[in-house]
């Protein structure tokens, strides 16, 4: 853990000199997309980003898609998946641009926690969560420097951890059952990810965590 703890802290104070630069004399909120695959450590690093200076962390696994039924995505293609995992119009509408604008932002979450409906879709939660504008706005999540938004993205992060390393780690956090089907239906969509849409070298900063 000791280990780990540093090179959270390293990666947080290679992001935060990167963001420093980038905010310099600027007046408008700057957006940060903290990308990487499953089990990174992004949601970590955006915590302790957010504990080190003004932000607002925008979690995007709260915009995942809950209209499609769950046994829908396998019959998608792989490409289909990665464009369809997340309501990009919501999240743009509710959360990124009023806190670009530096107004007040106000979502429903995603609830994964309430279970599947019997039609196999999901629901939003009932209560809303709601953000203050700040000067840096970090989206947290895999997917998150997609090309579906990079219109609003000021700088592209990838939190980069080798496959293995990061299984291990959603295997200490999940349930055995949930990570069968979630490898089954997404560790395809993550290597199409980041090799065919956003490489490696696609991205202005990459850190390890």
């Amino acid at each position: 853990m000791a280990q780990s703890t540093h090179r959270s802290a390293d990666a947080a104070q290679t992001i935060l000199a990167e963001i420093a630069r980038r905010t310099d004399h600027r007046q408008a909120p700057l957006l940060v997309a903290l990308d990487g695959g499953s089990g990174a450590g992004k949601s970590r690093l955006a915590i302790l980003l957010g504990r080190q200076m003004d932000a607002v962390v925008v979690p995007l696994d709260d915009f995942f898609v809950a209209h499609i039924p769950d046994w829908q995505w396998e019959a998608f293609s792989v490409p289909q998946r990665a464009e369809l995992v997340f309501d990009w119009q919501r999240l743009r509408n509710d959360a990124l641009e009023p806190l670009l604008a530096n107004r007040s932002a106000r979502w429903y979450p995603f609830d994964f926690a309430a279970g599947l409906r019997p039609d196999g879709t999901y629901a939003l939660s009932e209560q809303s969560v709601e953000r203050r504008p700040a000067p840096v706005i970090i989206l947290d999540g895999a997917y998150s420097a997609s090309p579906a938004i990079e219109g609003l993205i000021d700088l592209t992060v990838l939190v980069d951890v080798p496959s293995a390393e990061r299984h291990r780690r959603l295997a200490q956090r999940e349930d055995e059952s949930f990570l069968r089907r979630w490898h089954t239906v997404w560790d395809a969509v993550e290597t199409y990810y980041f090799t065919e849409v956003r490489p490696k070298a696609s991205f202005d900063l990459v850190v390890s965590e």
